[in-house]
C-alpha cells in the first residue's frame, strides 16, 4: 500500500527554489525602476526575493536586483522573472536564484558560504556561468521561438530511502513508499535545446518530449563530461 504522509504541493517547471512556507516580498519594477533593472527590450523583470525563516533587508535586495539584473541584460533576452531564495543550515547561509526567460527555459544556480552576500555572489557566478556559454544561442533562441516552448502535465514524487530499513532487513514489498507528490511540466524541446536548458539549469538531467515525435526523451551528464541522451525505440 502507497503512504502519502506530505501534503500535495505544486511547483512550477524547472524551479529549483520552493516558494513554501516562505516570507516573501515581490518587487514589481515600475517605468520608474532603477536603470539597472531594465532590459534591453524595453521591459522589466519581476523578482521575487525571500528569506526561509531568517530577515532579508532592502540593502541585500537591492544588492540583489542590481546584480541579476546586469546578468539578464548581458546574457539573456527578455527574462520575466526571477526567484531568490536565501536560508540558513548551521553556519552557511544558502541561496538559490531562478531565472524565467520567455521563451520558457529557466536558468538556476544555488551556493553556500558564511556570509549572506558570499552565498548570493558565488550563486550569481554560478548562473553567469552557465549563460555566458550559451549567450549567442540564447538571444538566436529568442529570436527564433515566436511562441514559448509548449509543455505536458505530469507527477513528479520522492520515494522513501531503502537507507532507512532496520539492521539491513530485506524489504518485505519491492513497491516503492511515496513520501511526496509534485506536479510538474516536461517541456517540448529538441535535443539541443534539452541539452541548453539542463546545462543553464545547473540540472544533472532532464525528461522533455522530443519536439517533433512527442517521445518522452531524456538527456544527462555523463561522469566523463559528455551529455548521454536516452531516445526510447518505437515499435
Amino acid at each position: 500500500m502507497l503512504h502519502l504522509p506530505v501534503p500535495r504541493t505544486v511547483c512550477r517547471p524547472f524551479d529549483c527554489p520552493s516558494a513554501l512556507s516562505l516570507t516573501s516580498k515581490i518587487i514589481k519594477l515600475t517605468d520608474t525602476a532603477p536603470a539597472s533593472c531594465t532590459l534591453k527590450t524595453g521591459g522589466y523583470m519581476r523578482y521575487q526575493i525571500s528569506g526561509k525563516q531568517i530577515e532579508i533587508g532592502q540593502a541585500l535586495q537591492t544588492h540583489v536586483q542590481d546584480n541579476l539584473g546586469g546578468i539578464a541584460q548581458k546574457y539573456a533576452e527578455r527574462p520575466t522573472d526571477a526567484t531568490v531564495v536565501f536560508s540558513k543550515s548551521g553556519p552557511e547561509f544558502a541561496c538559490e536564484t531562478t531565472v524565467h526567460l520567455s521563451t520558457g527555459l529557466t536558468a538556476s544556480a544555488k551556493a553556500h558560504a558564511h556570509e549572506i552576500y558570499a552565498a548570493f555572489e558565488a550563486t550569481a557566478d554560478k548562473l553567469e556561468k552557465q549563460l555566458r556559454r550559451y549567450k549567442r544561442r540564447l538571444k538566436d533562441h529568442h529570436k527564433d521561438r515566436a511562441t514559448p516552448i509548449d509543455v505536458y502535465g505530469g507527477a513528479s514524487y520522492i520515494l522513501a530511502s531503502s537507507e532507512a530499513a532496520v539492521d539491513d532487513a530485506e524489504p518485505e514489498t519491492l513497491q516503492p513508499i511515496i513520501v511526496a507528490e509534485m506536479e510538474t511540466s516536461i517541456p517540448s524541446l529538441s535535443v539541443g535545446e534539452a541539452v541548453m536548458q539542463m546545462e543553464i539549469a545547473g540540472a544533472p538531467l532532464l525528461v522533455f518530449r522530443e519536439q517533433g515525435n512527442d517521445r518522452v526523451n531524456v538527456v544527462y551528464r555523463r561522469d566523463d563530461g559528455n551529455v548521454g541522451w536516452i531516445d526510447p525505440k518505437t515499435t
